[in-house]
């Protein structure tokens, strides 16, 4: 690639500030649906929203209604024969009145959704009304004026219909049956209702001071969580769903409420509310295996060691922070190869542009040893490449071998055997391998352009001429005696875990380190966990649990032949964390954890950087991520 000119670098620079280049392809446009596109198909949950006092609202019934809230409650009090919404009565406004605010807008929906509450028919709504005034003086009104409003509510011949529920100074026991059959009651759990009592009542509520004085932090003590659990599994023998009202607003109260029995979230922030509940699809993961996935446990004989280092494998987990890795260790019930190891560092991530790096501008400081901007690929500030491990390595006479679960033209294995300012220039990285000689094999999936036909039998003839062989499996790969391989797979290949992919990576890894190895110098592997990053963009905590799971068999593989071989340092890291996950809960005897995701793109939070073989310890402590390089050439006494 020629330098480019002094304003190409300012241009260059500038774009850092401006996004990338324009991404036109259809590899570019999965990634802006990770990072941009909206989560689907959200489940209905057994917990569901309850939003309290909601006539204080900015927006009473409307923003509950657009925040899912599939429970509304109104104070009611009765003023000039109106019914209106008011938390005391100083409070009672002109026009604030349960009509207005609530009936008239939920007739209109209900028609226009078809006779439901929503427009998703598998949500319904409870309308709680909690009366401040006797029952006596309410609910002649309350009934006359629900009256034109009948078909849409539930009780009324319509199964769908919205559910309204007394609660406050509603009638006793002895008077459910005194009024129409549309009007349900708000029970309490020290009440010995009857069996004909019941079928009036809509959930069983309690005041959560009857029980605890918990904040909400960490967990009520263990007699007041035994108390809740009681009343929740008492409402659930009577097929109840059960609410506490006077509860904190929090993540952790919501998690802990749900462990204790609790089915209606009581709050005063339905959009607070419904983020969580969006999410919990999502951000929750429960391991589909009965056995834990199988962990290599090393012999330790060179760790460490000052062995001389013939073979060099770094294992890269696009996008794998210590969240991801954890969240794999709980999933495979507290084992994993990753865990295994001794001499653990910390690697800052930054690039040279504002913001978060990228994965070209943090891969090229891995391959390259020097900082550049986001959206570049193995060139310098100015633009111009810059020499690559590969290259190094060949100086020593290593072969060198570059694996990705990906597209083999993705930034983080281009930028171990191509140079270009545009990160997203496939097919110009593709034809960098043939300018080449360190690069023994490179897998992957197909670059995106030469999934055409012609361009693709027009490369393959290339690569042909350049001493490759070239297959589109990995069972062709392990069989032929090939010096040199190019691997493209085909995109059923290269799908997720989830999707079926299989041990693609970690089988890669092993045919490479057969293939490799009969060089006398030595190898060095670049192996990469591309998909980490996707569920990161995706912000889907089963995708990131099982791609490092799967990224761990490869770690596995790497840790078993740096064992039988004594003088291979195997370096395992990741280039940028994505989606700044954290663990919310966590049990590693089911494989069960709940995540959170702080964005739906890369974070400034360091990766850790794990070594095992000779010359491990040099990995330990804080370093930026350029460290990587230079410390695997020094132990290499290479320049």
């Amino acid at each position: 690639m020629k330098t480019i000119s002094i304003l190409g670098s300012a241009l260059l620079a500038m774009a850092v500030f401006t996004g990338h280049a324009q991404e036109s392809n259809n590899h570019s446009q999965h990634f802006e649906q990770l990072m941009f596109g909206e989560q689907t198909s959200l489940k209905t949950w057994k917990i569901k929203g309850h939003s309290h006092n909601d006539y204080e609202r900015d927006m009473p019934f409307w923003r509950a209604y657009h925040a899912g809230m599939e429970s509304i409650e109104v104070d009611l009090f009765m003023r000039n024969d109106s019914l209106y919404a008011a938390h005391d009565p100083s409070q009672i406004q002109q026009g604030k009145t349960l009509e207005q605010l609530y009936l008239k807008p939920l007739i209109k929906l209900f028609k226009e959704h078809g006779n439901h509450a929503f427009s998703d028919p598998g949500k319904s709504l409870q309308l709680m009304l909690d009366l401040k005034d006797s029952y006596q003086v309410i609910m002649p009104a309350l009934v006359k004026l629900l009256e034109p409003y009948t078909t849409m509510l539930y009780g009324s011949g319509n199964e769908h219909g919205i559910k309204i529920v007394l609660s406050g100074n509603m009638p006793p026991v002895d008077l459910f049956y005194a009024y129409p059959d549309y009007i349900f009651y708000d029970g309490r759990p020290d009440i010995p209702y009857s069996a004909a009592q019941l079928k009036k009542i809509a959930l069983i509520s309690a005041d959560i001071r009857s029980y605890t004085r918990w904040n909400g932090k960490g967990a009520p003590a263990g007699p007041e969580m035994a108390s809740i659990k009681a009343a929740a599994a008492q409402a659930a023998a009577q097929g109840k769903p059960f609410r506490l009202w006077g509860t904190a607003e929090s993540t952790n109260t919501w998690i802990i409420l749900e462990k204790l029995g609790v089915t209606w979230l009581n709050t005063d922030k339905p959009d607070v509310l419904q983020q969580y509940l969006h999410s919990i699809p999502y951000t929750r993961f429960q391991s589909p295996q009965e056995k834990p996935q199988a962990v290599y446990r090393p012999t330790y004989t060179s760790d460490g060691t000052a062995a001389p280092i013939r073979n060099i494998i770094l294992l890269i987990g696009d996008g794998m922070g210590l969240g991801h890795i954890q969240a794999a260790l709980i999933a495979n019930k507290g084992a994993l190869n990753m865990a295994q190891f001794r001499y653990i560092g910390f690697a800052q991530t930054a690039s040279l542009s504002p913001g978060n790096t990228d994965s070209g501008a943090a891969g090229s400081a891995i391959a390259t040893g020097q900082k550049t901007w986001n959206g570049v690929v193995s060139v310098d500030a100015q633009g111009q490449p810059l020499k690559k491990l590969p290259d190094y390595m060949l100086q020593r006479g290593k072969v060198t071998g570059i694996l990705s679960t990906g597209d083999a033209s993705d930034a983080t294995p281009a930028v171990f055997y191509a140079a270009h300012t545009d990160r997203n220039a496939s097919e110009a990285i593709t034809q960098d391998l043939l300018q080449q000689e360190a690069v023994h094999v490179l897998v992957g999936g197909i670059p995106w352009p030469y999934r055409d036909t012609a361009k693709y039998a027009a490369l393959k003839e290339a690569l042909v001429r350049k001493g490759f062989a070239v297959s589109n499996d990995l069972e062709s790969f392990g069989r032929n005696k090939a010096r040199k391989d190019v691997v493209y797979l085909p995109q059923a290949a290269i799908r997720s875990v989830k999707k079926g992919r299989g041990d693609m990576l970690s089988t890669a890894l092993k045919y490479s380190i057969s293939k490799l190895n009969q060089n006398k110098k030595g190898f060095f592997i670049m192996a990469e966990g591309a998909q980490i990053d996707y569920g990161g963009h995706a912000r889907d905590l089963s995708d990131v649990s099982m791609e490092t799971l799967d990224f761990d068999k490869a770690v596995g593989e790497a840790l078993r032949f740096a064992d039988q071989d004594k003088h291979t340092l195997v370096i395992v890291t990741a280039d940028h964390e994505t989606g700044g996950l954290t663990l919310l809960d966590a049990d590693p005897i089911r494989g069960y954890a709940q995540g959170h995701f702080a964005s739906n793109d890369h974070s400034a939070m360091m990766v850790p950087v794990m070594a095992y073989g000779p010359g491990s310890n040099t990995f330990i402590g804080f370093y930026e991520n350029t460290a990587i390089f230079h410390k695997l050439l020094a132990l290499l006494n290479l320049k």
